[in-house]
């Protein structure tokens, strides 16, 4: 049976309230370490769904586990309490500088640690999960030390704390502290409100609960955990500075984190520029020309006066659009406005895309694309669209049926959509469902690619921010409301070549990829 403690420097109602609201700090710190893992590994591995899915299941899990062993400390759950605090508010704080220097420096490179973000991921989602899983047994001890009452109210009222924390959390991670503080200084911050929290609740309630050994236990802990995250913060910029070398190289211009993403430009020649949106390389001036001329050329054979492009904020896609006679209007439909701003003023990046965004027939429109799409203003006699490949979890919806559903609906009598479809040699699958889901919308289609021996031309490396490299090949479809045919040869004057008619009724039988059903894995 637990006793109420005797020795409260405070009314019980009042360390009642307290307790409650320790709880409800310590609740929310949780939730921005466990939305921070998920933000970071999306970022840094790719395939959000997976990546929440294996942090949320490991961390539930955790959370039981470390449940079960909070048992053993109910007998000194003050002090108990204070060193769970003080160590997760090191692990949570540390967790991103941690997760980013295993991507930094081992990631993608063949060592045996090449999936050290991986691992950590897992790691940090057990450690963290069996933390937060001991604190409310031990809670539950020091609430009902200050006054006894029913185990159903005690759970009651903790959960509720906890559950409004987890709340303030959640809503503070992506509206405060990821755009005002950044992920890494974010995490350290959150660190040490934790250990705060977890302190003064045990100093200032329990204080007279704790043995003379308990109680320097718990400080020299509280003491250098802040210690540890304090110097951590101090060379925040420095360690960023250097991991964020490591992984695009030395030639780092323009780091900026947009209300959309992380934005990365590297090089300042048009031979060596190199644009990276969440470390994925999407612009590389050494093959850029071929990649849009193949992606522009066919669809704009013929007399196009209307153009709609989907993405292509770096405005190299407008560029060759521009390229073409009797062009007299250019939509270009960009989420991310920095971006936009970025092609605009950035001298290389600028001088690359030929100044497009000063041509007057050229509008910008900071939108989502699948809304706009839901209204255009216009129909237009060719959509380009240039979005990030459809493997990315981020983007399957601007793959989807319904989406093609919208492109159609926007495409003037005789006109033509163009959709970068992702490799071919390499995930076949995912082109060619890009391409069933196309016909799927009621489109007639055209797939066909550039890159490597196929076209005969080296294609050059595709590179990530982990430094892979491997043969380029790019695969796209055309598609019309009747049969386009590919421009010929002589008028694109780039290597060309159709994808292979035996491989294409091999996977005629894929099934459309949906907003609810998406079929793309990355």
């Amino acid at each position: 049976m637990i006793e109420p403690s005797a020795h409260l420097p405070v009314t019980p109602r009042t360390g009642r309230l307290l307790v409650l609201t320790g709880v409800f700090i310590c609740a929310a710190c949780g939730l921005v370490y466990e939305l921070e893992l998920v933000a970071l590994a999306s970022y840094l591995i790719g395939d959000s769904v997976t990546q929440a899915s294996v942090v949320l299941s490991v961390m539930v899990f955790a959370m039981g586990i470390g449940s079960l062993l909070a048992k053993r400390l109910r007998c000194r759950a003050a002090v108990g309490f204070g060193l769970v605090e003080a160590a997760l508010a090191l692990v949570g704080g540390l967790s991103a500088m941690a997760l980013y220097a295993a991507f930094a420096w081992t990631g993608d490179r063949g060592e045996v640690w090449a999936g050290g973000s991986r691992y950590l991921l897992v790691a940090f989602s057990l450690a963290i999960g069996l933390l937060i899983g001991a604190e409310v047994p031990l809670l539950m001890v020091l609430i009902q030390r200050i006054r006894r009452q029913d185990a159903s109210g005690a759970v009651s009222d903790l959960f509720a704390a906890d559950y409004v924390g987890a709340l303030v959390g959640g809503l503070a991670f992506p509206f405060l502290l990821l755009p005002l503080l950044g992920q890494l200084t974010g995490a350290l911050i959150t660190g040490a409100v934790n250990v705060f929290a977890g302190g003064a609740l045990v100093f200032g309630l329990f204080r007279r609960d704790l043995s003379v050994r308990g109680r320097w236990a718990l400080l020299v802990a509280n003491v250098t955990v802040l210690g540890v995250l304090a110097a951590a913060a101090v060379l925040v910029g420095d360690f960023e500075a250097a991991a964020r070398r490591a992984v695009y190289g030395k030639d780092v211009r323009v780091a900026l984190q947009t209300d959309v993403q992380e934005v990365v430009l590297t090089g300042g020649r048009h031979d060596s520029l190199d644009l990276y949106l969440d470390g994925r390389l999407r612009v590389s001036g050494r093959d850029e020309q071929r990649y849009h001329r193949a992606l522009v050329g066919p669809a704009m054979h013929g007399r196009r006066a209307r153009v709609l492009v989907l993405g292509g904020g770096d405005g190299l896609a407008a560029r060759e659009v521009l390229r073409h006679h009797g062009v007299r209007q250019v939509d270009v439909v960009e989420l991310d406005r920095g971006v936009v701003e970025l092609a605009r003023s950035d001298p290389a990046l600028s001088e690359l895309n030929e100044h497009v965004f000063r041509d007057p027939r050229v509008a910008v429109v900071n939108a989502d694309v699948f809304r706009w799409l839901r209204s255009p203003p216009r129909t237009y006699d060719v959509v380009i669209s240039d979005l990030p490949d459809p493997g990315i979890t981020a983007s399957a919806k601007l793959y989807s049926q319904e989406f093609y559903g919208l492109a159609r609906r926007a495409l003037a009598a005789g006109g033509r959509l163009v959709v970068h479809a992702g490799p071919v040699a390499t995930r076949p699958r995912v082109f060619w469902t890009v391409e069933a889901t196309l016909r799927a919308a009621g489109l007639r289609t055209e797939p066909y690619r550039m890159g490597g021996r196929l076209s005969g031309f080296a294609a050059g490396p595709e590179r990530t921010a982990g430094g892979t490299s491997a043969p380029r090949d790019w695969g796209f479809v055309l598609a019309a409301r009747d049969r386009p045919a590919l421009a010929p040869p002589r008028t694109m004057a780039l290597p060309r070549v159709g994808v292979e008619s035996a491989e294409r009724t091999r996977m005629r039988g894929l099934t459309p990829s949906t907003l609810v059903h998406p079929r793309y894995t990355n």
